[in-house]
C-alpha cells in the first residue's frame, strides 16, 4: 500500500515534457481522436441525438449537424440537470457537481457542468505547465504561499455540488496529491483556505507565510489582483502580524473558531523571528521589492496575469523588485485551454500551448465577409501565424461548439499545436452607436492617463466604467480610485487624455460631430473597489475568481449603485471641444 501511495506521488517534470512534446507532434490526430471519443461517450445524449448525428463521430459530420452555440442556448440544458433531472441530457454519465463562473460581468454567475474529466484535464495543465516552469526556476521541497479561498459549496435544488471552479478544484483531493507531487504544497491550513469571512483568511495566509518565511518559494494565486490585494493588506497590518508572531497571540480580528484553532497548532511565541520582519519592513522604501524580503528563498510570482489582470501587473513589479512574474494557464469556468510552456516570456508576451487531448478546439477568425457573414471556423492545426480568432470548445462535460468569446491570436506552434496570445474577451464593453471599444482599448486609455499622476507620487488603484445613455448624446463614464489626493488640474488633464486614448475610428469621429457626448471621469473614495469585492463575496463568489467588472451596465445595477453613491469628485473632457 505504502509503495502505491509513493508511485502516485512521485512526478517526473521530464516525463510530463516528453508527453505534452508526443501530444503537440501530432496535434491534429489527436484532435480527431478526441472528438470520437468525446461523441462515443455522448452520442445518445438527448442534447447531440437531436441533431441527427446518428452515431457519426467525425469532424465533417460533427461540425454539419451541431450549430455553434453561446452559453445562453445550453441554459435550459443546465438548468434542467441542476434541479435534478437525471436523463443524459448533456453527458451519458450523470454530472455531480457545477461549477459558478465568477459572473462579475453580467452580476450574476453562470452554472456550468463540472465533472471528472474536467478535474483530470486541471491536473495535466498544472502538470505540463510546472514541468516547463519547474525547468527553467526549479523549486525543490518548498512550500507555496498562495492567496486562495473557496467558497462556500452549496446543495442545487437537485441535489448537485455548486461551488465556484476554484473552490471544486481546491476540494478536490487530486488538487493536494498533485501540489505535494509537485513539492509546493500549500502554507495554509484548510480552515483558512475555506473559511467563511475572506479578511480572516487573508490575514492568516500573511500570517502563514511569515512563520514559514524561508520554506516559501513560490507566492500565488489564480489571479494577480489577489496577490496586490494581500500586500496592500500587509501594508496596512504588517505591524500587527509582527505582535502576533513576537507574543504567539493571535489578532483578535481573526473570531472564526476553525480558523483561531488551526492556526494555534502553527503560531507559537518567535521574538527572533519577529525582529526579522519588523527590520525588514522599516528599511524598505516605499515597499519596493517587498515580497523577496519577506520570503528570501522564494523563486517567482505565479498567477493570471493577462486581460483584466493586466492593469495591476505595475504594482505586483512593484512588490516583487526583480522577481520574475509568471502568468498562468489558460482557461476559463467552461474548462482549460493551454498550457504555459514558455515561462520565461513575461507576462504581456505570454502565449499558452493547447493541449489537443483536453478537448476539441475550433477557431472563428476574425474576419467577416462583405455582407457581414460570419466566417467558418477552422481547425487546431489550420489557424495562421499572426491572425486573431474567437475560440469554440467541446468537452468531456457537455459543452459542445461553445462559443468562449475569447479572442486570441496565434503568435506560433509548438511543434503542431498553436501557441495563444490572449487578447480580449470579444464581446463589447464601450458601445454607444458606432463606436467600438473593448476591454483592452479601456485599459490602455486607463494606462495613458495614468502617466500624468506619476509626477504627484500617485496610482490609479483600481477603475470601471459605463456608458451613460440617460444624457443626450450618451457617454463615457471612467471610475477611478486613487491612493491619495490629486489636483483639480491633473484630473482635468487625466480627464482629456481618457477621451483622446479611445483611438477607435468610430468613436472619435463621433466626438467630433458630438453625437457622443464629452467623456466623465468620477473619482471614487477609498475603498470603495474593496465594497465591490465584498458585495461578490456576499453573493457567494470566491475571492480566487474574482475580477474587477470594467465596464457596468444595466445588469450589473448593485455595483453600479456602490460605484455612484462613493463618487467625490466628477470632470468632463474639454478635448473636443
Amino acid at each position: 500500500m505504502k509503495m502505491l501511495e509513493e508511485s502516485e506521488n512521485k512526478f517526473d517534470p521530464q516525463q510530463v515534457i516528453d508527453e505534452f512534446e508526443l501530444l503537440s507532434k501530432d496535434a491534429g490526430r489527436i484532435q480527431e481522436e478526441t472528438l470520437q471519443k468525446i461523441l462515443e461517450e455522448n452520442g445518445r445524449t438527448e442534447y447531440l441525438q437531436q441533431w441527427g448525428l446518428n452515431g457519426k463521430t467525425d469532424q465533417v459530420s460533427f461540425k454539419n449537424c451541431v450549430p455553434l452555440v453561446t452559453h445562453e442556448d445550453l441554459e435550459p440544458y443546465i438548468h434542467r440537470i441542476v434541479d435534478g433531472d437525471l436523463n443524459p441530457i448533456l453527458t451519458r454519465k450523470s454530472i455531480t457537481t457545477i461549477s459558478l463562473s465568477s459572473g462579475t460581468t453580467q452580476g450574476k454567475p453562470k452554472f456550468v457542468p463540472f465533472n471528472e474529466e474536467l478535474m483530470e484535464s486541471t491536473m495535466q495543465i498544472f502538470k505540463t505547465s510546472f514541468a516547463f516552469r519547474n525547468r527553467e526556476f526549479p523549486v525543490v521541497n518548498g512550500k507555496a504561499l498562495q492567496f486562495i479561498y473557496g467558497s462556500k459549496q452549496f446543495k442545487t435544488k437537485g441535489g448537485l455540488a455548486a461551488g465556484t471552479a476554484t473552490t471544486n478544484v481546491y476540494r478536490n483531493s487530486q488538487f493536494k496529491k498533485t501540489m505535494k507531487a509537485m513539492q509546493t504544497p500549500g502554507c495554509s491550513p484548510d480552515e483558512v483556505i475555506f473559511g467563511l469571512d475572506f479578511n480572516q483568511s487573508l490575514y492568516c495566509h500573511l500570517l502563514c507565510g511569515l512563520i514559514l518565511r524561508n520554506e516559501v518559494q513560490v507566492v500565488s494565486s489564480t489571479f494577480a489582483h489577489s496577490i496586490v490585494h494581500a500586500f496592500r493588506k500587509f501594508e496596512q497590518v504588517w505591524q500587527e502580524l509582527v505582535a502576533n508572531i513576537r507574543d504567539g497571540v493571535l489578532s483578535s480580528r481573526v473570531t472564526v473558531p476553525s480558523i483561531r484553532s488551526a492556526m494555534s497548532k502553527l503560531l507559537k511565541p518567535d521574538p527572533e523571528l519577529a525582529d526579522t520582519i519588523y527590520n525588514k519592513c522599516i528599511r524598505l522604501s516605499n515597499w519596493y521589492g517587498l515580497i523577496p524580503e519577506l520570503f528570501p528563498n522564494s523563486r517567482y510570482i505565479y498567477g493570471i496575469m493577462t486581460g483584466s489582470m493586466e492593469p495591476y501587473l505595475k504594482k505586483l513589479r512593484h512588490y516583487a523588485g526583480e522577481l520574475p512574474l509568471l502568468s498562468a494557464d489558460y482557461g476559463s469556468s467552461e474548462g482549460w485551454i493551454g498550457a504555459n510552456v514558455n515561462p520565461e516570456l513575461p507576462p504581456e508576451l505570454v502565449t499558452y500551448a493547447v493541449l489537443p487531448n483536453i478537448g476539441y478546439f475550433e477557431f472563428i477568425p476574425l474576419v467577416e465577409n462583405v455582407d457581414g457573414v460570419e466566417a467558418t471556423p477552422v481547425g487546431l492545426t489550420e489557424v495562421k501565424l499572426g491572425e486573431e480568432y474567437e475560440i469554440v470548445v467541446t468537452n468531456f462535460a457537455g459543452l459542445y461548439r461553445y462559443r468562449l468569446g475569447d479572442v486570441v491570436k496565434i503568435k506560433g506552434f509548438h511543434n503542431e499545436t498553436p501557441e495563444l496570445q490572449f487578447i480580449c474577451r470579444r464581446n463589447l464593453l464601450l458601445s454607444i452607436n458606432i463606436d467600438k471599444n473593448t476591454e483592452k482599448d479601456l485599459q490602455l486609455a486607463v494606462e495613458a492617463a495614468a502617466q500624468l499622476l506619476l509626477n504627484e507620487k500617485l496610482e490609479v488603484v483600481d477603475f470601471s466604467s459605463n456608458v451613460n445613455t440617460s444624457a443626450d448624446p450618451g457617454h463615457y463614464v471612467i471610475f477611478w480610485e486613487l491612493n491619495g489626493e490629486a489636483s483639480k488640474e491633473i484630473l482635468k488633464e487625466c480627464c482629456n487624455c481618457l477621451d483622446k486614448s479611445f483611438v477607435d475610428a468610430g468613436y472619435v469621429s463621433s466626438r467630433k460631430v458630438k453625437t457622443i457626448g464629452a467623456l466623465e471621469l468620477r473619482i471614487v473614495k477609498r475603498g470603495t473597489f474593496h465594497k465591490i469585492l465584498d458585495h461578490f463575496v456576499g453573493l457567494g463568489a470566491a475571492v480566487s475568481q474574482f475580477k474587477t467588472p470594467r465596464c457596468v451596465g444595466t445588469t450589473n445595477l448593485s455595483v453600479l449603485q456602490i460605484l455612484t453613491s462613493n463618487v467625490v469628485e466628477s470632470y468632463f473632457s474639454t478635448a473636443f471641444s
